[in-house]
C-alpha cells in the first residue's frame, strides 16, 4: 500500500513540475536552477550523516547550515543588485572578483568529483559489486566519458538531461518524504521516537559542520545567470530557492532523525539506502535513479562551468578543452586517493572560500553605499567563510 502511496506521490508530483502554468513562469524557471543545485547531491548523504554525528541535535544543525547558507546567499544577492545599479568600479573589487572566479572554477573541478564519487557509489550500492574498488572503476569511467565529450562534441547533447533528471529528482523526493512521514507517524503511534546522544560535540562538531557547507551550495548559480535573467528577478529567485530548500531539507533531517535509531547506522555515502529498505521496498531503487541522474546531470553542469570559467579568467591561454582534461585529470586523483567524505570537505571549504570572497566584495560594495550595518555583517561573513575554509573537517 505505500509503496502505491509513493509511486503517486511522485506521478503527482510529476505532472505539477511539468504542468505549462508553473514550468512556464519565469520565477519558477529562474527558481529550479539553483534549486536543483542546492537540493543536489548533500541531500541523500547528509541525512545519515546529522543524525549519526548530531543524534538529536540534528534537525537544529540542519537549521544552522541552511541560516548560514542564507546568509551567504545575502551577500551575492546584494552584489547582483549593485552591479545592475552600474555603481562605479574599484580596483579592490576587480580583483577580489578575478579572484572569486578563480576559486569558483576550482571549487566546481571538486565538486565534480564529489558528484561522480556519489555516483559511483549509488551506482554499485544495490549490485554484487558493491566495494570501493567497483564504485572507484565506475566513477573513472564516467569521468572519462565526460572528458571524450567535452573533447570531440561538447557537452549539448548531455545538457539536456538536466531539465529532465531536476524534475526527476525533485518529484522523486516528494515521494520519500511522504514515506518517511508515514513511517514518522507509526513509530509515534507506537511511542517510539528517539532522542540520541551525540557522537560530535565541542569544536569537532563546529568543524565537521563547516565542512558540510558543500551540501546546502548551490544558490550562487543563480549571479551567473545575467544572460537570461533580469537582476530583480534572479534576487528573488535565489531568496525563493533558499527557502524552499530549507523547509525541504529540515523536514526531511526531522522526519529521519526521530524516526531512526542512528547508533547501529553504518556511516557511508548510501547509508540512505539501508534506512529507506525499512521504510518501503520501492524506495532504495528509487533512490538510486534520483541519485544518478542527479549527479551526473550535476557533474555536467559543472564541468562546463568550470571550463567556461577558466577559459575566461585565463583569457584564453587555457582552453575550455584543456580545463577539462584538467578538470578530470584533478578527479581521478581525487577518487583514488580520496574518500567520498573527504572530498566532501575539500568542495566545501573551496566553496566557502568562494563565498568569503563574494562576502568581501559585498562588504566593500556596502561600505561605498553607506550601509553600516550591512557592511559589518558581510565583513563577518566574509570572516566566517574563511574559518570554514582553514577549519573545515570530513567526517570521520
Amino acid at each position: 500500500m505505500l509503496n502505491a502511496l509513493i509511486l503517486a506521490t511522485i506521478t503527482l508530483a510529476g505532472a505539477v513540475l511539468i504542468w505549462p502554468r508553473l514550468s512556464n513562469a519565469k520565477i519558477w524557471r529562474a527558481t529550479i536552477t539553483p534549486l536543483a543545485s542546492i537540493i543536489g547531491s548533500g541531500f541523500l548523504v547528509l541525512g545519515p550523516i546529522l543524525d549519526v554525528s548530531f543524534g538529536g541535535y540534528a534537525p537544529l544543525v540542519m537549521v544552522g547550515l541552511c541560516a548560514v547558507a542564507y546568509l551567504f546567499g545575502s551577500a551575492i544577492r546584494f552584489n547582483i543588485a549593485d552591479i545592475d545599479r552600474q555603481a562605479p568600479s574599484v580596483p579592490a573589487v576587480n580583483a577580489l572578483e578575478v579572484l572569486s572566479s578563480c576559486v569558483l572554477a576550482f571549487a566546481f573541478v571538486v565538486s565534480v568529483a564529489y558528484y561522480l564519487n556519489l555516483f559511483g557509489a549509488f551506482g554499485v550500492s544495490l549490485t554484487q559489486l558493491n566495494d570501493a574498488f567497483h564504485a572507484n572503476m565506475l566513477t573513472s569511467s564516467v569521468f572519462l566519458l565526460i572528458l571524450f565529450t567535452g573533447l570531440t562534441r561538447g557537452f549539448s547533447a548531455l545538457e539536456r538531461m538536466e531539465q529532465v533528471s531536476v524534475g526527476l529528482k525533485l518529484a522523486i523526493i516528494a515521494g520519500l518524504l511522504l514515506g518517511l512521514a508515514v513511517h514518522f507517524g507509526e513509530v509515534t503511534g507506537q511511542h517510539a521516537l528517539q532522542f540520541d546522544a551525540p557522537q560530535v560535540t565541542g569544536w569537532a562538531a563546529l568543524t565537521l559542520m563547516a565542512g558540510l557547507i558543500v551540501t546546502v551550495q548551490g544558490f550562487e548559480t543563480s549571479r551567473y545567470l545575467g544572460g537570461t535573467y533580469d537582476a530583480p528577478m534572479r534576487v528573488r529567485s535565489m531568496r525563493l530557492a533558499q527557502l524552499l530548500s530549507t523547509g525541504i531539507y529540515c523536514l526531511y533531517v526531522a522526519l529521519l532523525t526521530y524516526a531512526f535509531d542512528s547508533d547501529p547506522l553504518t556511516l557511508d555515502e548510501t547509508a540512505i539506502i539501508d534506512l529507506m529498505q525499512v521504510v518501503a521496498p520501492i524506495l532504495p531503487l528509487l533512490l538510486v535513479a534520483a541519485a544518478l541522474s542527479a549527479q551526473f546531470s550535476a557533474a555536467i553542469a559543472d564541468t562546463n562551468g568550470s571550463g567556461g570559467l577558466i577559459a575566461e579568467v585565463s583569457k584564453g591561454v587555457v582552453s575550455e578543452k584543456l580545463a577539462y582534461s584538467f578538470l578530470v585529470g584533478i578527479g581521478l586523483v581525487l577518487t583514488w586517493t580520496a574518500n567520498i567524505f573527504e572530498i566532501i570537505s575539500y568542495a566545501s571549504r573551496a566553496f566557502a572560500l568562494y563565498y568569503a570572497l563574494q562576502s568581501a566584495i559585498a562588504t566593500i560594495r556596502a561600505a561605498r553605499s553607506g550601509y553600516p550595518v550591512r557592511t559589518a555583517v558581510f565583513a563577518m561573513l566574509a570572516l566566517l567563510g574563511l574559518f570554514i575554509t582553514a577549519f573545515g573537517a570530513p567526517v570521520e
